[in-house]
């Protein structure tokens, strides 16, 4: 998959069927969905594949506990249902992930036992480990950072885990291994139209500067938070339906959690639920719910966020974490759509929302990564209406992902790469020196780097070690270290001089900083 090759394709085709705007998860869900249906189709990104909050949850694949205690049923049995469709189809990005819910009272261990035997009762045929009632010892032999003071038991349930940047990249890779067109750093400025229905988009390539007209039969606006900048370009009399809502996670070392369980509170200030997940031999802990004014690329972290965080989870952690114990800090926001009379984000509907405006845009927006492939296919089959384009079966729901392989050897530091790994292992015997770690902390190695750039739309520092790699998500100071490695390897692969690596590794020290937790 490479950026220069693809872009050759906006002078050769006349039209397309399809343009989606954003390559967040939903429109790269829609552009393997459409390209796998045979269709042209063609994605546009401003930044950088899943800049936002795609790259920023907190890296379940799940029904959503907490949804089926607001009553939202139909959301979570869609949801377990992708969950189950999406271990199948992504097992190298995925994994079967055990939680414990630590209980201090017997009614707390039924109460929540109960709901969580309906939750593994819902998931049908696709259930991924029986939710069984645990004494308090056992809970303490799964999870011993856990405060046994009161403790009465807990339960043990299953969800699933995932790494979402790099899903993200493979929905990217299958949709191009399927004929689409999918292109990072093009900005859409303007919808196109014809007799006033919209046939397309005006871009602007943000790494050259050139400007493309671009001919469609339809287009998607899947752009999430940002979806009210495309409403408006539209039609600038649109009101904003999206609210966005802030989620921060802190990440620190499993020495603080260890084992291989996860953990739920079920019940923190401010109602929602709060998470500890080993991800990547680190443990990230979040998330809140914290409305935002404005959406930005990158969001910061609120001061009463990180107490919020560090309130509610040592009251379950012995360990007792403190500030100068995160490695990270990072935030995200979610596109939720706006209920009348409704000001509490945490109460607003995760559920999708689907509009096609007088121009025939099609807008999606809100949901979440679980369901990204659900959301895909509405969007997509909104899309053919109307564009008038001859239906054809979606296919996804047996897709496999790019990378997809039978045996995952979770051991193997490059498992997440899939098919791709032993490609990145011939890079690193090719050149010894590709075979050397970036950073002494991370398994990380140099082929990794030449890789992304050669295979995977890398572009900037910060395209290989937020996404590519995850280690400013991981670790901000290592991530720093290892910068100026990553731009004297990316400038040597793409013929950049030292102004660029200069000019780049000024660019990603400021980024970086945002991820340090100041004392």
């Amino acid at each position: 998959m490479q950026r220069g090759e693809l872009i050759t394709r906006l002078d050769t085709e006349t039209e397309w069927d399809i343009i989606i705007i954003g390559g967040g998860a939903t429109g790269l869900g829609a552009a393997a969905d459409a390209s796998s249906r045979g269709y042209k189709t063609l994605l546009l990104e401003r930044f950088d594949f899943a800049k936002g909050t795609s790259s920023r949850a907190t890296k379940l694949v799940h029904g959503g506990v907490r949804y089926l205690a607001q009553g939202n049923i139909k959301l979570v049995m869609e949801a377990l249902h992708e969950r189950g469709l999406l271990l199948k189809n992504a097992p190298h990005l995925t994994r079967i992930q055990p939680f414990i819910l630590p209980a201090y009272s017997w009614w707390q261990k039924w109460y929540y036992g109960i709901g969580l035997k309906i939750y593994d009762l819902m998931s049908g045929k696709l259930s991924i480990g029986k939710t069984r009632m645990l004494s308090s010892k056992t809970i303490l032999q799964y999870s011993p950072a856990v405060v046994q003071t009161g403790l009465s038991g807990g339960i043990l349930y299953y969800d699933g885990q995932f790494d979402d940047a790099r899903l993200a990249l493979n929905l990217a890779q299958t949709a191009v291994e399927a004929g689409g067109t999918v292109l990072n750093y093009m900005e859409v400025f303007d919808v196109r139209k014809e007799n006033g229905k919209s046939k397309g988009v005006y871009a602007e390539d943000t790494l050259t500067g050139k400007e493309y007209e671009i001919k469609s039969k339809a287009v998607i606006n899947a752009t999430g938070v940002f979806t009210d900048d495309v409403l408006q370009m539209d039609d600038d009399m649109q009101h904003n339906m999206v609210s966005p809502s802030q989620g921060i996670h802190l990440v620190v070392d499993k020495k603080f959690f260890p084992g291989d369980y996860a953990m739920m509170i079920p019940k923190t200030d401010d109602g929602r639920v709060l998470f500890a997940v080993p991800w990547h031999n680190k443990v990230i802990i979040g998330t809140t719910d914290t409305p935002v004014a404005e959406a930005s690329f990158e969001p910061r972290p609120l001061e009463a966020e990180i107490e919020f965080i560090f309130r509610n989870v040592n009251r379950y952690l012995s360990s007792g974490i403190t500030r100068t114990d995160v490695k990270a800090v990072f935030a995200g926001l979610r596109p939720l759509v706006k209920a009348p009379g409704q000001k509490n984000t945490a109460l607003m509907p995760r559920d999708h929302t689907i509009i096609v405006s007088q121009s025939n845009l099609v807008t999606i927006t809100g949901g979440k990564w679980t369901t990204y492939r659900k959301m895909a296919k509405v969007a997509v089959d909104n899309a053919l209406f109307v564009g008038k384009l001859e239906r054809r079966r979606c296919v996804t729901g047996s897709l496999h992902i790019h990378g997809w392989c039978k045996a995952v050897n979770n051991a193997d530091p490059l498992h997440y790469y899939g098919t791709d790994a032993e490609e990145i292992k011939q890079l690193a015997e090719q050149n010894t020196a590709w075979g050397e770690q970036l950073h002494n902390a991370f398994p990380y190695i140099k082929a990794q780097v030449i890789w992304a750039v050669r295979n995977e739309m890398a572009m900037t520092v910060e395209d290989v070690l937020a996404r590519r790699i995850r280690m400013l998500f991981l670790d901000a100071h290592a991530a720093l270290q290892a910068a100026p490695a990553v731009a004297k390897l990316m400038a040597e692969e793409m013929g950049r001089d030292e102004a660029w690596q200069q000019d780049q590794l000024k660019d990603f020290t400021v980024l970086a900083e945002g991820y340090l937790l100041t004392i």
